[in-house]
């Protein structure tokens, strides 16, 4: 009998220890390209010993066990003969001191790191969701909707100018925590993202990196207290997280919001959430994470799915895309569209996106689509959109989702 490929449960692991990995050797060594190979050093080391001796019970221990025993056997050889291409002699180790307090937290000096003002926008989200979100370069380019090569060739430059630029692994303060706070929490919600809806793998969802969001996140709004849209991304990611353990069935396939058990859902988290959302309110004027709160709101405080507030949805959307123009945006305005005016009404305003360069591999266009026309009765239209969805999407659970609701729409 063949024994089981342990390299999906290795690829698991990986997905789930990386980011502290990470963040923990660049605090080590002072430098997140050479963190990084220190840390796929150790990962190939457990390619090579687990399938044998069996994953250990504390892998993330191990793997930052044997990624610093690297990390120090190499910066302990004669510096001047270390391989390191055109990178400035790295610094000596740290001192494994413990930390002080939250803003101590590795995780959080690493996003900072990543979305320092030396990089491109653009730039530090790639190389963050690399980092902490522990995603492939072809999962970051599907995520941003851009060519893999373009998000490979950010990356590359983005760590080699965190090298060149010597940029600190520290959370800065006062004046520059403000000018570095809206990247941070840009970033941060793109991992809290990918934990709520996975882009690629065998899960729907990946609970521990949401709740590395949010960790992240409750952090940033005690730190800026009287910025907003900290407060509001907080409020965003809390409300939503409450609908985790309902959006995924017993065999962990996906459960849509329409259809999932509202008495499933957190209510702690939404009363955390909501208590953040006011606080958001109560400080200024609404920005996009504030704003996204707002409409998430109006599914929590609904008890069943018949009484979800549509126009308001409809209308908080037309405030968003004023505030943050995007055809993502008008794509979930078409969605609230549907259920407050039906879906001849939105499938006009998704037809408008059909053509959009940036939603060409998105296959949420097509199962959008797909959605208003079967309730419009154009059942074959409605599989063949089904189909292409299907097809775009990397996530193995929503595959097999679209899939079904292909076979729903009846035979060719």
């Amino acid at each position: 009998m063949t024994a089981p490929d342990p390299r999906p449960a290795i690829d698991a692991v990986w997905r789930i220890e990386s980011a502290a990995l990470i963040a923990g050797l660049t605090r080590m060594v002072r430098d997140v390209s050479l963190a990084e190979d220190f840390a796929q050093d150790a990962l190939v080391a457990a390619l090579e010993q687990w399938p044998t001796s069996g994953i250990p019970e504390n892998p993330g221990a191990w793997l930052m066990a044997t990624a610093k025993r690297r990390a120090i056997d190499a910066l302990r050889r004669n510096r001047k003969q270390v391989e390191l291409g055109d990178r400035p002699e790295p610094a000596a180790p740290a001192p494994d001191e413990p930390e002080e307090g939250e803003i101590g937290d590795n995780m959080l000096r690493l996003i900072f790191m990543t979305c320092h003002p030396a990089l491109a926008p653009e730039s530090r989200a790639a190389l963050t969701l690399r980092l902490v979100g522990g995603l492939t370069t072809d999962e970051i380019a599907r995520a941003f909707l851009v060519p893999e090569p373009t998000i490979a060739q950010r990356i590359v430059r983005a760590k080699k100018t965190l090298t060149e630029e010597r940029v600190p692994f520290e959370v800065p303060r006062g004046a520059e925590l403000a000018a570095r706070l809206g990247s941070v929490l840009e970033v941060v919600y793109l991992v809290f993202n990918e934990g709520y809806s996975a882009t690629a793998g065998g899960d729907w969802t990946r609970p521990a990196l949401c709740e590395d969001a949010m960790r992240l996140g409750r952090i940033l709004a005690e730190l800026a207290p009287r910025e907003p849209e900290a407060q509001g991304l907080v409020a965003l990611m809390e409300i939503q997280a409450s609908r985790l353990a309902a959006r995924v069935g017993p065999t962990g396939e996906p459960i849509l919001l329409l259809d999932q058990n509202r008495s499933r859902w957190d209510p702690l988290l939404i009363r955390r959430g909501l208590a953040a959302l006011e606080r958001a309110e109560r400080l200024g004027s609404r920005g996009p994470y504030t704003l996204q709160a707002a409409i998430a709101a109006c599914h929590a405080r609904a008890t069943t799915a018949a009484e979800t507030d549509w126009p308001r949805i409809v209308a908080l959307y037309g405030e968003l895309a004023v505030r943050m123009p995007s055809p993502v945006v008008e794509l979930n305005r078409a969605v609230a569209v549907s259920m407050a005016s039906g879906p001849a009404a939105a499938l006009e305003l998704v037809d408008r996106l059909v053509d959009e360069p940036s939603l060409r591999g998105y296959h949420l266009l097509p199962t959008v689509r797909a959605d208003f026309l079967k309730k419009l009765g154009r059942l074959d239209e409605a599989r063949v959109e089904f189909e292409r969805a299907a097809s775009l999407t990397r996530n193995v659970r929503e595959r097999d989702l679209l899939l079904s609701r292909a076979e729903a729409c009846g035979p060719p």
